[in-house]
């Protein structure tokens, strides 16, 4: 399928959506192919990898980090000093 420059910028979701949904857009400018207008496949990269036995996929779920408490820092006397000092 052909579009002019003009009126895919007036209506690219559109395009867009078409190009995903499988169809080669060719962009033309005054009537020549300039580009074309295609879907990735890359969405089923990891499918495909997983299939070739190039990635396994996961046996257990991630567990979530929490970082570590941090331990209470002691108040020296400086650090009081300029405390009240900036008061």
């Amino acid at each position: 399928m052909e579009v002019s420059v003009s009126a895919l910028r007036a209506e690219l979701k559109s395009w867009i959506e078409r190009a995903r949904d499988g169809e080669d857009v060719v962009i033309t400018e005054r009537g020549i192919p300039v580009a074309r207008l295609s879907a990735v496949g890359s969405a089923d990269l990891i499918t495909s990898l997983t299939r070739d036995g190039l990635l396994t996929p996961a046996t257990e779920e991630r567990p979530v980090h929490t970082p570590p408490a941090r331990p209470a820092a002691k108040q020296s006397a400086m650090s009081g000093l300029v405390r009240r000092i900036r008061r």
